[in-house]
């Protein structure tokens, strides 16, 4: 059951150097792409350590809907693949991955699933998506809205083939048309045109999924992404630990001039969150490998950055509390898209960093920051637990800190604000 916290909560100040070994929960990324490849594959599977959230639940219970039969009672989650043959509702949530990669999915049913979530869902970009599977031959009914709510009718079957969409604006337009792409008559192709494709490491950990699930995937070349048409073999897959979530905890030591080590670090990995060793160690840490796995030592000084975090967009809350925290001017800068996130991360990073004291310009791409003493105050999520990390980072280090719905962090982190608390 998910602890009753007070809203808003006060945010615990570390007032001395913290030495904490922790392990964290699995990657919300890792398991929902997991999730769908099992419900796709050729025979059950199972999903270790997989993460158990709001998003992954909700992912799980829309496998489910369809067909699938998603055993989430232990910590182990064994998938069963199933007929997608009737009427299906799926409750996005405030899940992108949800929303996004569930569709190429339902497209393959006999029956009609309607799809709709919280109401800032239906603001989020999906469009590309739905214009993406009437291009492989799906017949969808969004009213024109190119948004939630929507439906997609099914046949039974996909023709598949060449697509060209914008992925601009996320990643996840990619994603989702290539991991159901193996069960499509023709296979598909994807071809993006437009800016640059943001977090381009998650599309990496698309394709480096189906690979492991024997699925024939040509990224050769930039901009292009084509999966054979096949099966999709079953798998007893472990989920790393998610790296992105990692970050309040590696900042905890950065602002204490302590210790923080994250059991299981992977030596090698798709997860964006694996920049925090670069980042840390630009803004002055000591970032190190041990026998447990990742070790970051605050040094007692933040140094400020220009990083470019286009590829690495979801790290930017984190980052710019670290920032904010500086002794000297940082230029986060590459981030358009995460404006259409769970919120409009830039603009709300900006009022909610300058209602405690920082010095904060907002930019159309990013974020710069110079050295400004701060305050406590009520830090505003806007129902987003990256939101959330950035006050958490915050209120470690300035007193009177209140981070209104701490809760928003349950999307990837159950009873985080009890954990957090626990540490210091």
């Amino acid at each position: 059951m998910t602890e009753l916290v007070d809203d808003p909560w006060p945010a615990p100040r570390a007032t001395e150097a913290v030495d904490l070994t922790i392990d964290l929960p699995g990657s919300k990324s890792l398991t929902n792409r997991a999730l769908i490849l099992a419900a796709l594959a050729d025979w059950p599977g199972v999903v270790r350590r997989a993460l158990r959230s709001r998003d992954t639940t909700l992912m799980a219970r829309a496998l489910t809907s369809l067909g699938a039969h998603v055993d989430t009672s232990g910590d182990d989650w064994h998938v069963s693949p199933g007929r997608f043959d009737a009427d299906a509702a799926v409750d996005c949530g405030l899940a992108g991955t949800v929303m996004r990669f569930v569709p190429p999915v339902a497209a393959l049913s006999t029956g009609t699933t309607t799809f709709d979530g919280d109401p800032h869902m239906r603001t989020r970009p999906i469009g590309e998506v739905l214009a993406g599977l009437r291009g492989l031959g799906v017949e969808i009914d969004d009213a024109g809205r190119g948004a939630l709510p929507f439906a997609v009718i099914g046949r039974g079957a996909v023709p598949g083939g060449r697509v060209v969409i914008d992925a601009s604006a996320s990643s996840q337009f990619v994603s989702a048309l290539l991991l159901a792409g193996a069960r499509y008559d023709k296979g598909v192709e994807v071809v993006h045109v437009g800016k640059p494709v943001p977090s381009l490491p998650h599309i990496d950990m698309t394709v480096a999924m189906l690979r492991a699930h024997g699925v024939e995937v040509d990224d050769a070349d930039a901009n292009r992404w084509a999966v054979a048409p096949g099966p999709v073999q079953a798998l007893d897959q472990v989920i790393e630990p998610d790296l992105s979530n990692a970050a309040p905890f590696l900042a905890l030591a950065a602002v204490s001039a302590g210790s923080v080590v994250v059991r299981r670090w992977p030596e090698a990995t798709t997860q964006a969150g694996d920049a925090l060793r670069e980042i840390l160690t630009l803004m002055g840490c000591e970032v190190t490998r041990v026998p447990e796995g990742l070790r970051v030592r605050g040094t007692g000084v933040l140094h400020g950055i220009d990083v470019d975090l286009h590829d690495v967009g979801e790290l930017t809350p984190a980052v710019a509390a670290l920032c904010a925290l500086a002794d000297s001017p940082s230029h986060l800068r590459g981030v358009a898209h995460i404006r259409s996130h769970e919120t409009d991360r830039i603009s709300a990073l900006a009022t909610e960093l300058s209602g405690l004291g920082a010095d904060v310009i907002e930019r159309e791409d990013g974020l710069s920051l110079r050295p400004a003493p701060l305050r406590g105050g009520v830090f505003h999520t806007y129902g987003d637990h990256r939101m959330a990390h950035a006050a958490v980072i915050i209120g470690a280090a300035v007193d009177g800190v209140l981070v209104e719905d701490i809760a928003t962090t349950g999307k990837t982190f159950p009873d985080f604000a009890a954990f957090w608390s626990g540490l210091l």
